[in-house]
């Protein structure tokens, strides 16, 4: 079963979330927060992750596929961004008092800009008061991010992307040092962290897809794997993922 569910009222704050047939009150099942990437910006939908949360269906958990809005969208970039992210994420604990889920085992996977927001989401109770998804309603056990854009500042000074962490928060690192501090992956969580990459991913390069203090984080380098290999559900890079969710 595949149900669209609004968290807001901008035509972007919605999910798309699937239940298993077989899912029952008894049996709560665990839930997986699926991220799509595209550098943040509006040319690119959930659609992107429409392959993994049918797979996922399949193998019985629960996903919740989300959109957002985006760099070029009213709304989008700081902080709409990062709200949107964090508020459907949240929206876990209204969706639950209705479908069978189990909230003390979310996982969050994203891909690209969305690992960023996945390893991000993670780590969202050790962000300051009045910071964009601060005091979170859903603590995650795992973020899995899949050659994510996670070394902000690096990003924003090799214009990654041409210059997509730049648009996103509004500025560059050495004018707004504070945004970026928040808006980068913090290690500070009681979540597992992962990283996969693809050792031939020439969108993400390695260089960037760990937050400060990565030494805390499970790294998983797939031989071969470009960018878009890590979203294909029959590949390599995506069964270590599903190995990852199976530890949740």
């Amino acid at each position: 079963m595949t149900e669209t569910i609004r968290y807001g009222t901008d035509p972007s704050q919605f999910g798309d979330l699937y239940v298993p047939a077989s899912a029952s009150a008894d049996a709560p099942l665990p839930v997986v927060v699926l991220i799509h990437g595209g550098f943040w910006r509006a040319e690119y939908g959930l659609d992107l992750m429409v392959p993994l949360a049918e797979d996922l269906a399949r193998r019985g958990d629960a996903v919740w596929n989300i959109e957002y809005r985006r760099v070029g969208q009213p709304g989008g970039g700081w902080p709409g961004t990062l709200d949107d992210a964090a508020a459907a994420i949240d929206e876990l604990t209204v969706i639950a008092t209705s479908h069978p889920l189990d909230l003390s085992r979310v996982a969050i996977v994203g891909h690209s800009a969305g690992g960023q927001l996945a390893l991000w989401a993670a780590g969202r109770s050790a962000l300051p008061s009045g910071a964009p998804g601060a005091k979170p309603r859903v603590v995650p056990k795992l973020a899995v991010g899949e050659g994510p854009v996670a070394a902000l500042t690096a990003a924003d000074q090799a214009g990654l992307g041409s210059g997509a962490v730049t648009d996103l928060l509004g500025g560059t690192a050495t004018e707004l040092p504070q945004r970026y501090a928040i808006a980068t992956p913090s290690t500070a969580t009681t979540a597992r962290l992962v990283v996969v990459r693809g050792t031939r991913d020439d969108v993400v390069p390695a260089e960037f897809t760990l937050p400060p203090h990565g030494e805390q984080v499970k790294i998983v380098d797939v031989a071969g794997a470009d960018h878009f290999d890590l979203i294909d559900p029959a590949g390599a890079a995506w069964a270590a993922v599903v190995a990852e969710l199976a530890t949740v």
